[in-house]
């Protein structure tokens, strides 16, 4: 037996790659200083079926994909991400800048942002979509939120006192897809938070609150409110997780004051598997001040005042969030004070594949 050729054969054997050494192909440059380029972006694909009173939906689409890069030299780094429509032709795809933006770390608790950034309040807003916990944010969420997300402006995060930390932010809410700052008015953002020390009931807890100018204006890209208040917050013992969210808007121009809640259990299996649920409670104070969620808004794009929404669903982690499988059902109703045409009953099932480097 020729035992060296063997021998050989073995060393020469290629290595197979983790899928968690797969994402290392978004390393471009890096440094022993902690400066670095790196590839950006996200690719979800979405398959949605409604069934409800008022009629059917169902489809498979290519929900988002954003390409970029990100960077960081010595105190400065810099984000820029273009959001991309799989869905249409090549010459058709591109839809608009998201991040597009320079930071500067002032020390190691303060971080100034400039330019094009997320404008994140109550807890699905401030959740980037790489990381929510179900296919689709909760419908509080979607009400209040100013989903467009990304805004010129100036923020400055900061931790103080080891378990306290802020964002503050003052925003152009014109609905350029480019920087601008000039076709509407401006809003502000302040959010404080104040992470818990692990007692019996939490090994961890984490509690903010935002709060919410805005000047509207008919040329924004914000929602109809002048002032928004969120109280969320987050909690874990053991594979046990809760997260909750109490809000309040007041409305403008022709939009009513809105006030709702959220409370979504979640119990980690294992490492891979996680299940959530969530309710999900919505009251305008007039008629027709809430809109329904994004595939229930295919079938009735009609505005109600009461909304409730009970779902259940689980999560395949395949590398942690960075590419994950989730599924879930829905079962949602409206309620429509004033009889034209907001009423809704109905159930939705959703399957997403999201992924993110």
């Amino acid at each position: 037996m020729n035992t060296p050729f063997i021998a050989q054969a073995e060393e020469t054997k290629p290595d197979i790659i983790s899928i968690e050494e797969a994402w290392r192909f978004t390393d471009i440059y890096d440094n022993a200083q902690g400066d670095y380029i790196k590839l950006s972006g996200r690719l979800q694909l979405d398959a949605a079926w409604v069934n409800s009173d008022q009629g059917k939906f169902n489809d498979t689409l290519w929900r988002r994909f954003r390409f970029g890069f990100k960077g960081k030299k010595n105190n400065f780094s810099f984000d820029l991400e273009a959001d991309i429509n799989l869905n249409n032709q090549l010459s058709d795809a591109y839809n608009r800048l998201t991040d597009a933006n320079i930071g500067l770390a002032v020390n190691k608790h303060t971080k100034i942002l400039f330019l094009k950034q997320s404008a994140g309040f109550t807890l699905d807003g401030k959740t980037s979509s790489k990381k929510t916990l179900t296919p689709e944010r909760n419908n509080l969420t979607n009400n209040l939120w100013f989903t467009a997300e990304y805004f010129t402006g100036i923020s400055i995060t900061s931790t103080f006192w080891d378990d306290f930390s802020y964002k503050a932010g003052v925003f152009a809410s014109d609905g350029s897809d480019e920087i601008s700052i000039t076709d509407a008015s401006y809003f502000t953002l302040f959010t404080i938070s104040k992470k818990l020390v692990n007692t019996r009931l939490w090994d961890e807890g984490e509690i903010s609150i935002d709060y919410v100018y805005n000047d509207n204006h008919d040329d924004a890209n914000t929602k109809d409110f002048s002032q928004i208040v969120s109280s969320s917050s987050k909690f874990s013992l053991g594979n046990w997780g809760l997260q909750n969210d109490i809000s309040w808007a007041a409305g403008d121009l022709n939009q009513s004051n809105v006030f709702g809640l959220v409370v979504m259990p979640t119990y980690m299996q294992n490492e891979a598997i996680q299940w959530v649920t969530r309710y999900t409670y919505i009251n305008s104070a007039q008629a027709n001040g809430i809109s329904l969620n994004r595939y229930e808004n295919s079938v009735l794009s009609d505005r109600g005042d009461q909304y409730q929404e009970v779902y259940g669903g689980v999560n395949w982690f395949f590398n942690a969030h960075k590419l994950k499988l989730q599924t879930g059902i829905q079962y949602a109703k409206m309620d429509d004070a004033a009889l034209d045409g907001g009423k809704y009953r109905g159930w939705g099932f959703s399957l997403a594949l999201r992924s993110y480097w």
